[in-house]
């Protein structure tokens, strides 16, 4: 199978990388995950700017229609800059409500469209759980609903507009819209591994609206494969920080590089980067398609959790010393692959999901 990027993708991809590269320093990286929302304003303005925001939306719904394609190539720029905004849960939430929402709240899509607004996604809730069965409950009120339950981690909540909170209604699980700061919501402020400014919600009796049926696969089948894309992007980042630092210092009055030691590591580093890549690329392959793609989506992101997670280790372990110097960057590529192998659950609850599949 050929996973080449087309015309339009590398575009996307190269526009991306200009703009990381350009906007998301080291100092503006510190700078925001100092702040209150721990994002970087600027560069979350700039994607807007550039249409980056919109790139996967379909063109009827504003956006430039290159799906869940187009949001992988964007996704694995930002993870190869680690920078600090909120991509992959407002994307998600925008490309939900895009293909399940109803005429009226897709109305809150626009200004979602060049940053001025946006929207998150509550999927997780605390203790083993398989995100598709939420224990949060929605019942019946007149034409809408109330949700009553908790929801854990839901990245970067500060500063939107709407969320989508994933729970189980009598007919069965299902994902709801819901105003952020509507009566009834509390929200507990918390930080990630990567100092994301995330939130553990509680709804007690909040009014929310569903979405149409299929909604909650998915926004679970979009954001596993935003995950894994993001992963892709802080492996390879990751991977051109340890081949430029063993290229650079010298031992015994030779690059580290040239020692065969350091080689493999970097070589088996390379080989699970391309397996990350391949299972990415062919799970996007059939989400864009609109095949099935749910056991190629869960291949996909356990890859992630367990090859992506091997590749930070092995850089952290390749820098020595300097590696866990939080005044040196590799450090955040660490932190980054660490947190996304236990979104959505990890790697053994992966496995889990993809034995009953099979």
């Amino acid at each position: 199978m050929d996973f080449t990027l087309g015309e339009e993708l590398e575009a996307v991809r190269d526009l991306a990388r200009q703009i990381f590269t350009d906007q998301a320093s080291q100092a503006r990286i510190k700078a925001a995950e100092s702040s209150e929302r721990g994002v970087d304003e600027g560069l979350w303005a700039e994607l807007g700017a550039a249409g980056l925001l919109g790139i996967a939306l379909p063109e009827e719904a504003g956006g430039a229609g290159l799906g869940a394609a187009g949001l992988a190539v964007l996704l694995e720029e930002q993870g190869r800059a680690v920078a600090p905004v909120p991509v992959w849960p407002a994307a998600v939430a925008a490309m939900t409500l895009a293909a399940h929402g109803s005429a009226a709240q897709q109305e809150i899509l626009p200004p979602v469209l060049d940053g001025s607004a946006r929207l998150t996604v509550a999927l997780e809730e605390f203790g083993p759980s398989d995100p598709a069965a939420p224990r949060c409950a929605a019942v019946p009120d007149g034409d809408g609903w109330l949700l009553t339950g908790t929801k854990a981690v839901v990245p970067t909540p500060f500063g939107t507009s709407h969320v989508l909170v994933s729970a189980s209604a009598p007919d069965g699980p299902g994902l709801f819209l819901v105003e952020t700061s509507a009566a009834g919501a509390f929200w507990e402020a918390t930080e990630t591994t990567t100092h994301d400014k995330a939130g553990h919600l509680t709804l007690d009796g909040v009014a929310a609206q569903a979405l149409g049926e299929g909604a909650l696969a998915e926004a679970l089948r979009l954001a596993r494969v935003s995950v894994a894309a993001l992963q892709v992007g802080v492996a390879e980042g990751a991977l051109r920080m340890a081949a430029d630092y063993l290229s650079g210092r010298e031992q015994f009055g030779r690059p580290l590089a040239t020692f065969q030691a350091a080689q493999h590591q970097l070589a088996d580093c390379y080989i699970e980067i391309d397996a990350l890549r391949v299972c990415l690329w062919h799970a996007v392959s059939l989400v864009a398609a609109g095949e099935d793609a749910d056991t190629a989506v869960l291949v996909a992101k356990w890859w992630s959790d367990e090859g992506g997670l091997n590749v930070v280790h092995r850089v952290q372990h390749l820098h020595g010393g300097i590696g866990v110097d939080v005044d040196y960057p590799v450090h955040r590529h660490f932190l980054w692959g660490k947190q996304l192998a236990g979104t959505l659950g990890g790697a053994s609850a992966d496995l889990d999901l993809l034995g009953a599949a099979l």
